[in-house]
């Protein structure tokens, strides 16, 4: 207990000592109590904490009780659970972090049995999991992404299905720069391009950007390809329940959207932003359709002989 009476969650008996009642069951005696001293809350032992599996499909509260859902994936750092509703959380896996059944819990993730092992594993852009074969020697070909973070979150996705093609994804910094480095680049038939651009829609900047391209590559424009989602950037392509939001809010011109979404949802910084969305994101069930239509064409582009 805390020595301060200042402390709401404390209450004094004074301090001295009452002498018992002359009638008899004075007020020391605990008659018709549950026990303890007067004042004091009884005590209350310690909930045993349990240890379960955490298998997919598990349904689990936090701690504090302000999230309940079923278990979509596990390791020994985190937790990330999906309720009724499809919104996804991200907890640190810490002991006695969880309610299994209404009891305090602390989650280990499953063990990998022989028939798992045998099983055919599925990479996190759903395709079949190629085991004990060493990254492929990189082709000439390649894929642009517009920057860091598109990177970043192609890699968390694709990157086994890539490595195993020997396609190297690279950042471009940003579409104004699309011409001139395809240019320098030269695309051709042993050396093929595929670019991914944000908001790539009729009227868009990216939209003309991406038309200049090929009346500027002339014939070696067929070795290009240039696909894009909708999204204005590659955060909007994440679907909005893998980040615990409702909806992304939609940004005033003339404000720059990361910035402007991290200070609606109170998300710090860019980079505390996006360290948030890269950790949201495990598979391809996270992200948008068009985004994934996008990529996969892509990566069919650079790697499937014409």
């Amino acid at each position: 207990m805390h020595g301060s009476t200042g402390d709401p969650g404390f209450r004094s008996t004074g301090g001295a000592v009452r002498a018992p009642s002359r009638g008899g069951g004075g007020p020391s005696s605990g008659a018709g109590r549950t026990g303890g001293l007067p004042g004091l809350a009884p005590h209350r032992p310690a909930r045993e904490v349990v240890t379960v599996v955490a298998e997919p499909g598990l349904v689990v509260e936090d701690a504090a009780e302000t999230f309940c859902g079923a278990v979509i994936r596990a390791d020994i750092r985190e937790v990330v659970l999906e309720d009724a509703a499809g919104r996804r959380r991200l907890f640190p896996n810490k002991p006695a972090a969880f309610l299994h059944e209404g009891r305090p819990a602390t989650l280990v993730p499953p063990q990998r049995s022989a028939a798992t092992e045998k099983a055919p594993q599925r990479s996190a852009s759903g395709s079949r999991r190629v085991e004990d074969v060493r990254a492929r020697t990189a082709l000439p070909h390649r894929i642009w992404v517009e920057g860091l973070h598109d990177a970043e979150i192609v890699e968390r996705v694709w990157g086994h299905d890539l490595r195993v093609e020997g396609v190297v994804v690279e950042p471009l910094h940003g579409a104004d720069v699309l011409v001139e480095a395809a240019r320098e680049f030269g695309p051709g038939p042993d050396r093929r391009l595929g670019v991914l651009v944000d908001h790539l829609v009729t009227g868009s900047k990216e939209s003309r950007i991406a038309e200049g391209l090929r009346r500027e590559l002339g014939p070696a424009a067929a070795h290009v390809l240039v696909l894009g989602h909708p999204y204005i950037d590659i955060w909007e392509a994440v679907k909005p329940a893998t980040v615990g939001i409702r909806a992304w809010p939609t940004i005033p011109r003339g404000i720059e959207w990361k910035r402007g979404v991290c200070e609606a949802l109170g998300w710090g910084d860019e980079r505390a932003g996006a360290r948030r969305v890269l950790s949201a994101v495990s598979s391809w069930n996270d992200l948008e359709t068009p985004l994934i239509t996008a990529m996969e064409q892509l990566i069919d582009f650079v790697t499937v002989d014409p």
